[in-house]
């Protein structure tokens, strides 16, 4: 039996599952790993939140500096690498591209969300509880959301423009151009009213000019683009036409030169030169053909050559070559044109027409404008300022504004901003949350706090008290006749106000989104409990490391051997 005893048992054979140096980590700390990670990212925009939110300056490799409060451009410029802090970016992403608005918000609600599961999780409670629990909490948010949403349909257009002029203004009021901003809101309802029921947003232009103030800025209830480049002859061209007839081309207007390698055999030389009149014809019989079209304006997306040029100058018609494609489009849709491939049979159907078409000077640009268009389906911005990163950053701000008017169009209820609705869901959720018995009561009241992170996070932006700030609107929103619903942070005073009142707006779509982007933001890196984390093969990296050096030596190659000029 002793002996017996003495035999070791037989030892459990290792294995080997993954690649060697892999790096895995699981467990309770992995997740807190992970929400601390999701809380770090919210700690970058939280200062960039509301009117008096501060500006970041992001300074990329290519030397590029970018200036901004857009939660989503911040997120798009900052290289994150960690794989959960990489879903705050893509809400952001998704926020923007769905609402153009409440990206700072939705990024700062998810980590927020986080931060008050992150005591459970140390505590011991299951992840999938607290998800319950946050999705049961999410759908009576959006449910609230919706029952206070007023309606704008139905008003006059007078009155609808002021409303939307209204959204806007809450928009831009915490941007970089926030000063003017009843000057660009109504400049954008405009121009989404001009394009009325089309959903292409880039049927709205916003072309940049630096020079000015911002007050120089104009809109052109059509289309306006940047004088191309031009040959001689561009300036005998007349430049102002009443009523003109145009015509849009996708073709080259000028003298082709024989490819190199073309060999032409003649037997006598006066053959030469039908050969050269010939090609001349060519060019000429194109050119004849726009002219007996009734054209007086010709926009070619390919080049326009000197002879064209001054052929058209000397029949007073007006030509742009090299117009950019994107231009070319919206031209078309305004005038209702349709661009040609061809010269031959153009019929008067495929002309556009505009009501004035006028070359003017903008800052030290000149611009060629159409206005009074007959479908009216476009609009451009100009935009006037000081530094470039500045009007960089208006157009991206314009951009918000626009996409807020569009959607306060289509789904039109409204909102009152400035913190009033998350303070009434906040309150809403933590009286639901007495009537549930068990943990989800603690886990829907400390959702219902985290939502009040917008208001605490307006007032701590511009240097009021939060706590403070945040108790009045408690006392307030916690009236049981109901009339607090509409009180939010004022920014002005440092108080409270109706926001309502004050007409600090936002779109219902707005909030509904960021509460749903977030609370799914916030399950999914709590749904994680492992991160496996593949080496890279030692192999790839030297084989990339190869491919770079030959890449690199071909480009060397290529730049001495490249077309120049012809050794003589």
């Amino acid at each position: 039996m002793d002996e017996v005893s003495k035999i070791p048992l037989t030892e459990q054979p290792q294995i080997i599952l993954l690649k060697e140096g892999t790096d895995t980590s699981q467990g309770k700390a992995q997740l807190v790993s992970n929400i601390n990670a999701c809380m770090a990212v919210a700690d970058v925009v939280r200062t960039t939140l509301g009117p008096r939110g501060m500006d970041k300056l992001i300074h990329d490799e290519k030397g590029n500096t970018t200036i901004s409060n857009d939660g989503a451009t911040i997120m798009k410029l900052l290289d994150i690498v960690h794989p959960a802090a990489k879903i705050l970016v893509d809400i952001a992403k998704s926020q923007d591209s769905e609402v153009g608005d409440g990206t700072t918000t939705v990024v700062l609600l998810a980590g927020e969300f986080l931060k008050e599961a992150k005591p459970f999780i140390e505590d011991g409670v299951h992840p999938q509880n607290l998800i319950r629990s946050f999705r049961t909490a999410a759908y009576l948010a959006i449910e609230k959301v919706k029952e206070l949403a007023s309606s704008i349909e139905g008003k006059s257009l007078q009155e609808k423009k002021r409303l939307l002029a209204n959204c806007a203004a809450t928009t831009l009021s915490s941007k970089l151009i926030g000063g003017e901003k009843e000057f660009f809101a109504t400049m954008v309802v405009d121009a989404v009213l001009a394009i009325g029921s089309d959903d292409r947003l880039n049927m709205i232009g916003i072309k940049k000019v630096p020079g000015g103030n911002m007050r120089d800025s104009f809109l052109v209830n059509g289309v306006a683009f940047k004088k191309t480049f031009s040959y001689a002859g561009f300036e005998q061209q007349p430049k102002k036409f009443v009523m003109p007839k145009i015509l849009l081309l996708n073709i080259e207007l000028e003298l082709k030169s024989e490819k190199e390698n073309a060999e032409i055999r003649l037997s006598d030389p006066s053959q030469y030169q039908s050969i050269v009149d010939a090609e001349w014809n060519i060019i000429y019989d194109k050119l004849d053909k726009c002219v007996k079209s009734g054209a007086k304006i010709v926009l070619s997306r390919l080049a326009i050559g000197d002879l064209g040029t001054q052929y058209f100058a000397d029949r007073d018609i007006f030509c742009a070559g090299r117009v950019a494609e994107e231009d070319l489009q919206r031209v078309a849709a305004a005038t209702g044109g349709t661009v040609q491939t061809s010269i031959n049979n153009i019929i008067d159907e495929v002309l556009g027409s505009c009501e004035l078409f006028e070359e003017r000077q903008v800052g030290n640009e000149r611009f060629n404008i159409f206005s009074g268009c007959p479908s009216g389906q476009t609009a451009t911005i100009v935009l006037r300022g000081g530094a470039d990163q500045f009007i960089e950053e208006a157009e991206r701000s314009l951009h918000d504004a626009i996409m807020i008017v569009r959607r306060a169009m289509k789904n039109s209820t409204v909102v009152a901003g400035g913190g009033a609705i998350d303070m009434e869901i906040s309150r809403y959720l933590r009286q639901h949350a007495r009537t549930i018995a068990g943990k989800s009561q603690l886990f829907i009241n400390s959702y219902a706090k985290a939502l009040e992170v917008i208001p605490r996070q307006l007032c701590d932006n511009a240097g009021f008290d939060a706590t403070d700030v945040l108790n009045k609107l408690r006392q307030k929103h916690a009236l049981q006749t109901g009339e607090g619903a509409l009180y939010g942070v004022d920014i002005n005073t440092g108080g409270i106000a109706d926001n309502f009142a004050n007409f600090v707006w936002e779109p219902a779509v707005v909030k509904i989104n960021a509460i749903n982007a977030a609370t799914e933001a916030a399950c999914l890196v709590l749904s994680v409990d492992e991160t496996v984390k593949n080496p890279k093969s030692e192999s790839a990296q030297g084989d990339a490391a190869a491919m770079g050096g030959r890449g690199r030596g071909g480009a060397a190659f290529r730049g001495r051997g490249g077309r120049g000029m012809r050794r003589r």
